[in-house]
């Protein structure tokens, strides 16, 4: 199947690893142009290097998506290099395995205040500083990557940002849809990336448990019963962005290798 992608311009926060970098890959392999965005410079160098091989122009754009004024930067930056914006995935976020699990009584309002400022309105600051160019352009795709913590109860401050990614989304696809933009959600599971083994070691030590018993029970709690890779929840995420994906807007779609559990509908 053709995705359409074929010079199409995109921007990918959290693109100099995890899923973001996958994404920006796979956007890449399918021929569009991509600005790799994060805050480090040295990591989104060596994401140019992968993404870069591919033969499109790739751009990498050090910015913080906490910073309003670094995010306008950023889209002014982008802009005026790739002559515009088609697609914008929002993927940097902390991972959902190291935010601090603390009970009620020891959970501060600074807990869940980061979250929100770097994943909610980290996300909103994007869309809102590059949707304009879509709208110019008549057409677009925004796909923020949020997480299955929107349907499990694993931590207060992980599952308030990603519903929260998801009712924004939904709110931005009913605004946006008729303008030619359709706004969609990824609900990734635990993933293979290189910061699995932490994320791991983080959950096993949170819960008082062996790595391996950890892993393994990650795996059993999927459908695949194995994890999901990076490039594989980019698969989808790249579908979403393409003109093939134009019947879905304001929906989430899980990418967890099918968790077991309740059944959404």
């Amino acid at each position: 199947m053709d995705l359409q992608l074929h010079g199409k311009r995109a921007v990918v926060t959290g693109g100099s690893s995890g899923i973001g970098l996958a994404v920006a890959d796979g956007l890449a392999a399918e021929g569009a142009d991509v600005a790799l965005v994060a805050r480090r410079k040295e990591p989104l160098d060596a994401a140019l290097e992968q993404v870069g091989r591919h033969g499109t122009r790739v751009l990498t754009v050090p910015a913080d998506t906490a910073e309003d004024d670094s995010v306008r930067a950023m889209a002014d930056v982008v802009v005026r290099e790739l002559g515009g914006v088609d697609i914008l995935v929002n993927s940097a976020a902390r991972p959902a395995g190291l935010i601090p699990q603390r009970g009620l009584h020891d959970l501060t309002d600074d807990d869940v205040r980061i979250e929100f400022e770097t994943k909610v309105l980290g996300y909103l600051r994007c869309a809102r500083a590059l949707a304009p160019s879509m709208i110019t352009g008549g057409w677009g795709r925004i796909v923020n990557i949020s997480g299955l913590n929107a349907r499990q109860s694993v931590s207060i401050p992980g599952s308030m940002r990603n519903i929260a990614v998801a009712a924004m989304s939904a709110a931005l696809a009913d605004e946006l849809g008729p303008k030619g933009i359709n706004v969609s959600v990824v609900h990734p599971g635990m993933t293979v990336t290189q910061g699995t083994e932490e994320l791991i070691a983080a959950r096993a030590q949170q819960q008082g448990i062996d790595e391996q018993t950890m892993r393994t029970r990650a795996e059993a709690g999927t459908r695949i019963g194995r994890l999901a890779t990076a490039a594989e929840v980019a698969d989808v995420v790249v579908f979403l962005c393409s003109p093939r994906s134009v019947a879905i807007a304001g929906d989430a779609i899980a990418a967890g290798g099918g968790a077991r559990g309740v059944t959404h509908y």
